[in-house]
């Protein structure tokens, strides 16, 4: 990525690993969270979590991409995507709140560490270095999720298809040239906008010479003129 990366929206995901707080673990809490975790697989559109079901575990995403959304009355809103290096389920860490308060799905084939979530509830009590760390991962995804409601409602289609596919290339593929694994559906959902307005979009922004792509491949041609869009539009 180029020097400008830091100046992507984090719009449609938070912008660092949280594995990084295990870091702050002494050397026996880190055995004994190898010991009380399990590792699963999810198959693409396979439910990671469900919205109101107990949490009995933290997730920590390994491999794949998790549609992490919320639903009420029949109406579904994506809060964000889930990257390699993700923790679900932080939200049921209080005493008082024991149930998963949204739902992830795979966007793809997906691995997950399942770890018991008293031990987490634990370690945040003796470890003070990994419960400042549990705080600002709970910071920085409440800033996200502020940062995607306003683009979600004060950006128009092109605002919003540029500020997504610039969170994508600079906060998950870390790249501007990645393939997205995702339909052209999964991407209208996340962006706010029907499917028809995606693809119009995209070509668009092909025309403009902003943007390449080959089937689920993107690439990012002008990324300074995205951003004009996404501040703009």
């Amino acid at each position: 990525m180029n020097s400008d990366s830091h100046k992507v929206s984090r719009s449609c995901t938070v912008s660092h690993e949280h594995g990084d707080c295990f870091d702050r673990l002494t050397d026996e809490q880190r055995k004994l969270v190898e010991q009380r975790q399990v590792m699963v697989e999810f198959k693409k559109g396979e439910n990671i979590a469900r919205q109101g079901a107990f949490t009995t575990h933290v997730i920590y995403l390994r491999e794949g991409l998790g549609k992490v959304y919320f639903e009420r009355n029949n109406e579904r809103i994506v809060l964000r995507v889930a990257a390699p290096g993700s923790l679900i389920g932080l939200t049921s860490l209080g005493q008082t709140q024991n149930i998963f308060q949204y739902s992830v799905s795979a966007y793809v084939n997906s691995v997950a560490n399942l770890i018991d979530i008293r031990l987490f509830r634990q370690l945040i009590e003796q470890n003070g270095r990994f419960a400042a760390a549990i705080v600002d991962i709970l910071s920085e995804t409440a800033i996200q999720k502020n940062e995607r409601f306003f683009g979600l409602t004060h950006r128009q289609s092109y605002g919003k298809l540029a500020d997504l596919l610039l969170c994508l290339s600079g906060n998950i593929f870390k790249d501007k040239r990645f393939r997205l694994p995702l339909s052209r559906k999964d991407l209208a959902e996340l962006a706010g906008m029907s499917t028809e307005s995606v693809i119009r979009t995209i070509r668009r922004f092909e025309e403009d010479g902003l943007i390449k792509t080959s089937d689920k491949t993107f690439e990012i041609i002008d990324m300074e003129g995205l951003m004009d869009i996404c501040q703009h539009g």
